[in-house]
């Protein structure tokens, strides 16, 4: 897996902003990407790179500043260029996931390059030329204008959601769900304190308390949530008890 990731780069090409820089670096590192290719950048290294990079300072430190973008793609085999304009040239055009997914069996053995363009502009006519297809976003068609960084951080997204089983990068701790004894002695007592407040007529309790516990039931009540309740039901009738059930 290491290795798929390692053979995809990211170039930008003449970065006006310093800042938008930094803020690749962060979204690459996010999602496994480290190679950062600058096209001509107007302003690198810059602090305010290194800034907005937090901790992915490293992509920054381990870039490479070529002068043309024929130079930071020579050795790849395959180039996605990612733009959002409409154009009249006779390149495939797909969506960033279905790019992500022909990344997936592209960089098994072979180098991959995604282009992205200038701030204002995106890809140049002669950039563009440079990319085997073009990968575009589906935005608002009203306002599809995204900062750099963000489409970056798009594309890079779902080239991971492509590469991997899409798995949280943690475990989630199991919650101890309430048992059915612990749910009736909670319904018990709810109907106590319905009661007793006289929301509920326990002569003529209708179908209110049924609604009620299904309301609950569909919930999956947690143990430690059962206890919570309980303990607003105690105080509800009896303010000065702090007892737990």
């Amino acid at each position: 897996m290491t290795t798929l990731f390692n053979n995809i780069r990211i170039v930008l090409c003449q970065t006006s902003h310093p800042g938008n820089i930094g803020s690749t670096a962060r979204a690459m590192k996010t999602m496994g990407l480290d190679r950062l290719y600058l096209v001509r950048p107007k302003h690198f290294p810059d602090p305010e790179a290194t800034s907005l990079a937090v901790n992915a300072a490293g992509v920054l430190e381990t870039a490479v500043v070529t002068q043309t973008l024929e130079q930071a793609l020579a050795d790849c085999q395959f180039v996605i260029g990612v733009s959002g304009k409409e154009r009249s040239l006779s390149q495939q055009v797909m969506t960033v996931r279905e790019a992500a997914q022909v990344v997936k069996t592209t960089a098994v053995q072979s180098q991959v390059a995604l282009v992205f363009g200038t701030e204002m502009s995106g890809l140049s006519n002669a950039e563009a030329d440079l990319c085997h297809v073009l990968a575009t976003i589906p935005a608002n068609p009203e306002y599809t204008s995204l900062n750099l960084a963000q489409a970056v951080q798009i594309m890079s997204y779902e080239v991971r959601m492509a590469l991997t089983t899409g798995e949280l990068h943690y475990q989630e701790k199991a919650a101890e769900l309430a048992t059915q004894d612990e749910l009736e002695r909670f319904y018990e007592h709810m109907r106590e304190v319905l009661e007793h407040i006289g929301y509920i007529n326990p002569r003529a309790p209708k179908k209110l308390f049924e609604r009620l516990r299904r309301l609950y039931g569909r919930t999956r009540l947690e143990k430690e949530e059962v206890n919570l309740l309980r303990g607003i039901l105690t105080l509800s009738v009896n303010p000065k008890k702090h007892d737990k059930y």
